[in-house]
């Protein structure tokens, strides 16, 4: 109880899926960025980003090639992806909790008060997610240096 870390937040990998693809809409298309450079554009250790990376191509969201022209490039059903697909698409499905698992993941979850809450709660942040893509964040993006003006 009350350990340090143990709060519910994004994975990492989710989290650096959503900066890469971020960083990748910003790149003129058709041109590439080698796994190096998108690392430290997005601040995320090499070795797990190319892994983050493979999982954003099968999922379709951005292609890799190979070669001196190679590196990663974002696709248009990236571009589209709302925050929900791209986090599902490296974590699996959101679930806030088992119960939220279809089927019999919990033998309570027919009588538990909390199950409802945990629902609502999951339907909420799934809204919130499901209303942005990554274009929409894209856009809204400040330059490094430069301030929003409002």
């Amino acid at each position: 109880m009350g350990k340090a870390g143990s709060s519910m937040q994004m994975t990492r990998a989710a989290d650096y899926a959503i900066r890469a693809l971020l960083h990748l809409t910003g790149v003129p298309r058709g041109e590439r960025v080698m796994l190096p450079d998108l690392a430290k554009a997005t601040g995320a250790p090499e070795s797990f980003l190319s892994k983050v990376m493979q999982t954003l191509c099968r999922a379709g969201l951005a292609a890799s090639h190979r070669g001196q022209s190679g590196g990663f490039e974002i696709l248009a059903e990236g571009r589209n992806a709302k925050i929900s697909s791209v986090v599902a698409a490296v974590d699996s499905p959101i679930r806030l909790n088992a119960c939220l698992l279809p089927g019999h993941s919990c033998e309570r979850k027919e009588s538990c008060p909390v199950c409802p809450v945990w629902a609502r709660a999951q339907a909420a942040m799934l809204q919130v997610l499901d209303a942005h893509t990554i274009a929409d964040l894209a856009a809204d993006a400040v330059p490094p240096g430069l301030e929003k003006i409002h």
